[in-house]
Formats: C-alpha cells, sequence, structure tokens
C-alpha cells in the first residue's frame, strides 16, 4: 500500500532531521536573552529560515541522489520519494526551488536587523544547500558533506540567530556554534555509516566510504565528547555556574554512551532507524538542556 500524498512530503521533508535546523536558533536566541538583546521576532524570522533550509536540502538530496543512482532497492534506509516513484523527479526538483525561494524571502527580513550581507549569508545557505549533493561538484560525494553540517548548522546559524539580536559574535556564541555543529554532524555519521555500501557503489565518497565504520565511530563520539565538555567552556567565559548542569549533563553522557553503543551494534534498518530519531531527539536535548542553563545565568 502506497502512502498518502501528505504521508509522502512528509517523509521527504525528513522530520528526524529537523532538530538539526531548531537547535542554533535555540542556542543562539538563549545567548541573546542572557545577554539582554533577546528579540522574539529576528529569532522567529531564523527558526523559520532555518526549518526551510533544513527541508529544502533533503528536497534537494531526494532529487539528486536518484539522479546520482545513490538511493537504490538495495538501500536499507527508508524509501526515498522520487526513487520509490511516489513523486517525479521534476515535480521534486519544483518543490526543492520552491522552499529555497521561501527560504530567500523570508531571509530577506533579517536584513532589518544584520544589514546587507546577511544577503550573502543566505544565498550561500541556499547554495550550499543544493551543492551538498548536486552541482558539477556535490559535497556531499567528496566527503565534505560532514564539514558543510558543522559550519552550516553549527558556526552560521548559531552565530547568526545571536548576530542579529546582539549585534556582535562573542566568543562564547563560537563555543556553543562548536557544540551543536559536531551534534548536528552526528546526525550524517548515522545516515552515512547505514548507507555506506550502496554509497560505495554509487561513488558517493561520503567520510565512512572513505575511512571506513571505525573512523565513523571514532567521529561520533568525539563530537559527543565536545559537546559535553563545551559546557566547561561556557562557564569559563561567565556565562552560567557549571554547579547547575553537572546531573543533566551526566544524564546526557550517558545517552551518548548508549548511543554510541548502538551505532556499534546496529545492523537491521530498524536499528537505524531508532538511532538516527535518538540521534535527532539527543540534539534537541542537548540544545533545550543548554539554553536553559545559558538563560537561567549565574
Amino acid at each position: 500500500m502506497n502512502p498518502s500524498r501528505w504521508q509522502v512530503w512528509l517523509s521527504a521533508a525528513r522530520p528526524r532531521t529537523l532538530p538539526a535546523a531548531v537547535a542554533p536558533v535555540l542556542v543562539g536566541s538563549a545567548l541573546a536573552w542572557r545577554a539582554e538583546k533577546f528579540d522574539e521576532r529576528a529569532a522567529l524570522i531564523c527558526l523559520v529560515f532555518a526549518l526551510l533550509i533544513q527541508i529544502g536540502t533533503n528536497f534537494a538530496n531526494d532529487y539528486f541522489d536518484f539522479r546520482h543512482g545513490a538511493d537504490t532497492a538495495e538501500r536499507i534506509g527508508p524509501r526515498r520519494a522520487v526513487a520509490a516513484g511516489w513523486v517525479t523527479p521534476a515535480a521534486m526538483q519544483h518543490a526543492m526551488w520552491g522552499v529555497f525561494g521561501a527560504a530567500f524571502l523570508v531571509g530577506l527580513a533579517l536584513l532589518a536587523w544584520g544589514g546587507w550581507w546577511l544577503l550573502g549569508v543566505g544565498v550561500a545557505c541556499i547554495a550550499c544547500g543544493i551543492a551538498y549533493t548536486g552541482g558539477p561538484y556535490p559535497l556531499g560525494y567528496h566527503g565534505l558533506g560532514d564539514i558543510f553540517v558543522f559550519l552550516f548548522f553549527g558556526l552560521v546559524a548559531v552565530g547568526t540567530t545571536f548576530y542579529v539580536q546582539a549585534g556582535t559574535v562573542t566568543v562564547a556564541a563560537v563555543i556553543a556554534a562548536v557544540a551543536i555543529g559536531a551534534l548536528a554532524t552526528n546526525i550524517l555519521v548515522v545516515n552515512n555509516y547505514r548507507d555506506v555500501e550502496t554509497d560505495r557503489v554509487a561513488g558517493k565518497r561520503t567520510l565512512v566510504v572513505r575511512f571506513g565504520r571505525h573512523f565513523a565511530r571514532t567521529q561520533f563520539a568525539l563530537a559527543h565528547t565536545i559537546a559535553l565538555t563545551a559546557p566547561i567552556f561556557l562557564a569559563a567565559h561567565g556565562v552560567a555556574s557549571l554547579a547547575t548542569l553537572w546531573l543533566p549533563l551526566a544524564a546526557l553522557a550517558a545517552i551518548a554512551a548508549g548511543q554510541y553503543v548502538m551505532l556499534k551494534r546496529a545492523e537491521t534498518p530498524r536499528d537505524f532507524l531508532r538511532l538516527l530519531s535518538q540521534a535527532g531527539l539527543y540534539l534537541a536535548a542537548y540544545a533545550v538542556v543548554l539554553s536553559v542553563w545559558i538563560a537561567l545565568g549565574k
């Protein structure tokens, strides 16, 4: 039984990846609140823009992976809309451009807060969203997908969200951005870890394909380590007292260790689907904990 039309498009939007768009805006806004510069309108615009960029990138990934032959019947992940025949390539391409166009229009509103240079940031976000799997040099096919995610869903997203509200970028904002970017890459690590065999056949040279699954597990653990130690550096910069964070930080560390074990043992599509969901939820939980801790201050 084929899914309904709305189920197809919801699946193509890949809701499990959307915490990567929400988390940086939440943390950047918490830092702005701590600095007494929070602006709910700017924060909302940043959130909508980030969600549209994420969804547009997912649509582009669906379309271009089909074009490159990366989504085949041998793929053990969820079926993709174009590869499954639920959506025509032309319809997915039109949807991709429609969502990116909407993101561009929404992003224009931020110029009132951050100035015209933000136009370049917005265009770069859209261009890299397409170039992730499309264009003459697809980033994801050359092992650069992780860098793209770290930069745009970490440094750029947190930094820009903070900047349009506070008018500056602080060391604390950079530290928080590194933590969020690291965890956002873990969603990609799980996805690429699952698809390593079909990606290799399709010529998609992700880091897992290039360096193997042991490297991917090390990268996964390192990202968690970076995120869990980031509050120590934030506390050192006077953002908040670390004494109030030890208990939730310990809980997050335990969950992170459990996810590492899950990644090491994952074999079936169900295993990877569960872990992918948990990686997204972990990013969301981490962002909430970090944001509350920052907002409450010393």
